[in-house]
């Protein structure tokens, strides 16, 4: 133990009893979802053919801030809820910063990460509506191994389709799904329209979260009974990862002091939204300054290089479209490790926000996360997820500047989850073995001219 306390516990009798809904205190809402043939705004019951009937509500829900958590949930919370604020003295000491460093530890979660926050609450409302087989998609496999956890606690089958690259680089994150009883899929895959459309046009297809959600869908619609989920990207998803900021709101009073600065990964925004949100509401509604980083892969950069449009959340045009910040539906993101990263759009009230000033994008190499995350494992003896990486690397970049400005400022990043089961990468990382990444202008621009623009 450090010079004064580093961890920072809740008791259990604590965890929040409700989320945080910051799509009603938003000064600017995010317009309207469409309908992909009518080109409507969507209602909530246009949606209950994919998703179940609670979820679709909350999506849509843009009056309420507080939405009860089901006691069932809020009991199975507790089975690792309140998790860890930490002081990250180790940190701090091998960055000679004057920066004081938080992390909420989401990685002490049963599954290893925060998914679990969503999944739990997603199947939930599935079971409570009488439905029985779930599909969803995985990229790096924590939402598919949260999901098919959920799913063996509420007695529902579960039916995953986890991106090819990651199929492939992650292997023990599938045996996770196996063994909590799910089937899993390497997507592309010859199982479904989507995915033979795609294999047809390119045989080699590493796969993409826009294809495995394609196909996630398409199986969900043509199944008996059957409702789709999605880890990410979805307004009810972030509305369910917000006990994450809720909780570390109670115990940054308890340290005695509050975050200058909130930083989190960035895939679709559900981590970034959960840490985020409840502190972000200060700001909107108090006047506080907080600042809030989301650190995205330099190969997968839509927060700082993408464009906002309507476009579809799959590669196959299953979904809604979708008014967010993309690189386009077809875009392909390069075959990196922080697979839950290679998304090609950013959460609607998370683009909304960016619009807005509330948050800023940075982009993080490869390599330079997994120095980060070395560096972080020697310093506080937690080896981070690949994409947590991203969130230690941009908060050493505002580290480093308070020691250039000799500034003591107070940063908390979000901690999404744990690298155990990503080893194979660091082993390259250490190898000098893997590559970074960065898609040229043109690139780019191949991928956003394909995106049609459209006004509601």
């Amino acid at each position: 133990m450090s010079e004064k306390i580093k961890k920072y516990v809740l008791p259990d009798s604590k965890v929040p009893t409700q989320w945080y809904n910051i799509q009603a205190d938003m000064v600017n809402k995010p317009l309207p979802f469409l309908h992909p043939a009518t080109k409507q705004p969507l209602k909530a019951e246009d949606l209950f053919p994919i998703f179940c009937e609670e979820c679709s509500k909350q999506e849509l829900n843009q009056t309420d801030a507080w939405i009860d958590i089901p006691e069932p949930v809020r009991e199975r919370y507790k089975n690792w809820r309140c998790t860890p604020l930490v002081r990250a003295y180790g940190l701090e000491k091998a960055l000679d910063t004057p920066a004081h460093i938080y992390f909420k530890n989401e990685s002490v979660s049963p599954v290893g990460s925060h998914k679990l926050n969503s999944a739990m609450a997603q199947v939930y409302y599935c079971k409570e509506q009488g439905i029985t087989n779930i599909t969803t998609e995985t990229g790096a496999g924590q939402w598919g191994t949260a999901l098919s956890y959920a799913c063996s606690q509420f007695g529902i089958d579960a039916a995953v389709y986890m991106v090819k690259i990651s199929y492939e680089q992650k292997p023990y994150r599938r045996s996770m799904m196996h063994v909590f009883g799910a089937q899993v899929t390497p997507s592309p895959s010859m199982s479904t329209r989507a995915g033979k459309d795609i294999l047809t046009a390119d045989p080699s297809n590493n796969g993409s979260l826009g294809t495995a959600i394609s196909e996630a869908i398409e199986l969900a619609t043509q199944t008996k009974n059957c409702r789709y989920t999605l880890g990410s990207v979805l307004n009810h998803v972030s509305l369910h990862q917000t006990v994450i900021g809720l909780e570390a709101e109670k115990q940054m009073e308890m340290t005695g002091e509050y975050p200058d600065k909130v930083i989190a990964c960035f895939g679709g925004g559900s981590n970034f939204g959960g840490i985020a949100f409840p502190f972000m509401r200060h700001n909107i509604l108090e006047g506080k300054n907080t600042e809030f980083i989301a650190a995205e892969p330099s190969s997968c950069p839509k927060l700082t290089r993408g464009k906002f449009e309507y476009d579809f959340g799959d590669e196959t045009g299953y979904t809604p479209l979708l008014p967010m910040y993309t690189l386009g539906h077809n875009f392909q993101p390069a075959s990196i490790h922080a697979g839950g990263l290679r998304y090609h759009g950013a959460g609607v009230i998370l683009s909304q926000l960016l619009k807005d000033g509330y948050l800023k994008g940075v982009d993080i190499d490869q390599t330079e996360s997994f120095k980060a995350g070395v560096l972080f494992a020697k310093s506080e003896g937690i080896i981070p997820a690949p994409e947590s990486c991203h969130a230690i690397a941009a908060t050493i970049h505002e580290a480093l500047k308070c020691k250039a400005e000799g500034k003591q400022q107070v940063l908390l990043f979000n901690l999404s989850g744990h690298g155990l089961i990503d080893l194979a990468s660091y082993d390259r990382y250490l190898s000098n073995d893997l590559q970074d990444y960065v898609p040229s202008n043109a690139e780019l621009e191949k991928y956003l001219a394909q995106v049609e623009p459209l006004q509601p």
